[in-house]
């Protein structure tokens, strides 16, 4: 099927459960993005700054761009423009070095926070102690340019659904706890990002509102990468 067809398929789907879908498009050309954008899709996923910035110049100015990849410090400068949201947050350092940027532009950056839920040593993200420590320092209560609308995870590239079943319903019930205890008055803390194409029908099931899909959307890539966020 087209990368139209696929999107119609998929926001069929998506809508009506109040699911949004990110379109990863990392490697993709802008004519695939172009051909999903003219199907109605206006959020996309990239996992690489420079390749972020350089789609970003030349496509249309009405896409949301989500970062969904490992963000290193010294890249923050580039994306803080014109991103709409930075999903991937694993540390308390990037989040300061993200207020920095938002505020030397005047904005307000929506983050996700990962949680490392995956049996991978090559996954980023927060454990549940470290997150709650985070939350609770007066470092992340000082900064003034990020709001924090969620978490993200990627589960274990396992074909055993029962692991992968697990460590979503594991990053919900963390969800569910952090918005109790941190963000019960803050109704934009809305936002659970888990789900890819070879899980996001098993993370919807256990509470998913956001998934991230690429080969679903653009069909399977030729050569093959580790799984990272596709």
């Amino acid at each position: 099927m087209s990368i139209a067809t696929n999107i119609e398929s998929l926001q069929v789907d998506l809508k009506p459960i109040g699911v949004t879908l990110i379109a990863v498009s990392k490697t993709k050309s802008n004519e695939e993005i172009m051909e999903a954008y003219t199907a109605g899709q206006r959020i996309f996923g990239e996992n690489m700054v420079q390749e972020m910035v350089e789609k970003y110049e030349a496509l249309p100015k009405d896409i949301a761009w989500h970062l969904i990849g490992h963000l290193q410090t010294n890249k923050v400068k580039y994306i803080a423009p014109f991103v709409s949201m930075i999903q991937s947050v694993d540390s308390l350092k990037v989040l300061k070095e993200i207020d920095k940027h938002a505020g030397r532009h005047h904005r307000v950056i929506d983050c996700l926070l990962q949680v490392y839920i995956a049996d991978e040593a090559t996954k980023f993200g927060f454990d549940h102690a470290e997150l709650i420590e985070m939350l609770r320092s007066h470092d992340f209560q000082d900064l003034q340019h990020v709001r924090i609308r969620g978490l993200m995870g990627i589960a274990t590239n396992t074909e055993n659904e029962k692991v992968i079943k697990e460590e979503f319903y594991e990053l919900k019930m963390l969800f569910d706890g952090i918005k109790t205890s941190f963000f019960r008055k803050e109704d934009t803390f809305d936002t659970l990002s888990m789900g890819m194409s070879s899980d996001y029908n098993l993370a919807i099931e256990k509470g998913a509102n956001m998934v991230r899909l690429g080969s679903t959307i653009f069909g399977k890539r030729i050569i093959k990468h580790y799984k990272n966020n596709d």
